[in-house]
């Protein structure tokens, strides 16, 4: 996460090799970890640019989203490590390794927060009689969509729908940090028939989703939110599952939506039911009753 400058592109890499080499290691969780009864480091990668060094600390922070944890921890070691390397210019406490808030192949590659897989099976069934499409449609549809987005585009994972507005709804609903949608809404969705081409197999990969239940969550509805998903606060049974389930509560919600959405491309009623249910009409009630 931070950045620290050197004379020479030389003394640079020494602190990289002494960051990096597994002997220091224990040395080093040890002063990081300390800032905090839940902040354990895990793991520390470098990269040098010219006379610079990016240091990126990987760490548990149990159900919190945990960036206040990290950064007083990397204050830590950076104060124990100006004892061996004076000359250590630290130029910023965040150098932009991290990515927050910004989009990221580093992210993508990497993880951060917690990194999730969601599937679902949708029979043959629903598909026809709910989702107003076809298993076929579907399957087409997201391959273009896919090859489309990741060749014209340059996208850093593929197509989806539109992840960033779930993230977005389910992170102020649950007291996240709505700025940080942008490298949580990193996602891929896939389908593909099943089953001998009769049902479908649709799946979201999403790297880097950023939550936490306990810090920044504890307003009034907020609060309400995580509790009606059982997560509110820290688990004391198992440190971080409370974090880990409201990240999957995330995962699911975007599948849910990338169907909802990707059918309706695929049965050509995107427009209509945005004409039909534009927030503009104030009274929904008596739309809805008209369905």
């Amino acid at each position: 996460m931070p950045v620290v400058r050197f004379a020479t592109a030389e003394r640079a890499s020494q602190l990289k090799f002494f960051l990096e080499d597994a002997i220091n290691f224990d040395t080093l969780s040890v002063i990081f970890n300390k800032s905090s009864r839940f902040a354990r480091l895990q793991n520390i990668q470098c990269s040098i640019a010219g006379k610079n060094l990016y240091i990126r600390f990987t760490c548990s922070t149990g159900d919190a989203m945990g960036m206040n944890m990290v950064s007083k921890g990397v204050q830590n070691v950076l104060d124990f490590l100006q004892n061996d390397f004076p000359d250590m210019d630290v130029i910023g406490i965040s150098g932009n390794f991290c990515s927050d808030k910004k989009p990221a192949a580093v992210n993508w590659i990497e993880g951060r927060g917690k990194s999730v897989v969601c599937e679902a099976v949708i029979t043959e069934d629903i598909v026809k009689k709910v989702l107003k499409t076809t298993v076929h449609g579907l399957f087409e549809l997201n391959m273009l969509k896919n090859l489309t987005g990741s060749t014209i585009a340059g996208s850093l994972g593929g197509f989806n729908a539109h992840a960033a507005n779930i993230v977005s709804a389910v992170f102020i609903a649950t007291g996240q940090d709505p700025a940080q949608n942008i490298e949580s809404s990193h996602c891929i969705t896939m389908m593909e028939p099943v089953n001998n081409g009769k049902d479908l197999h649709i799946s979201v990969t999403m790297p880097s989703i950023e939550v936490g239940t306990v810090g920044g969550t504890q307003l009034a509805s907020q609060s309400a939110c995580l509790n009606l998903l059982g997560v509110k606060g820290a688990s004391h049974e198992s440190p971080a599952s409370n974090a880990r389930l409201l990240a999957s509560v995330v995962a699911g919600s975007v599948l849910a939506g990338e169907l909802s959405l990707m059918s309706a491309i695929a049965a050509g009623q995107l427009v209509k039911s945005h004409m039909k249910y534009n927030r503009s009409n104030r009274d929904m009630a008596a739309i809805a009753s008209s369905v």
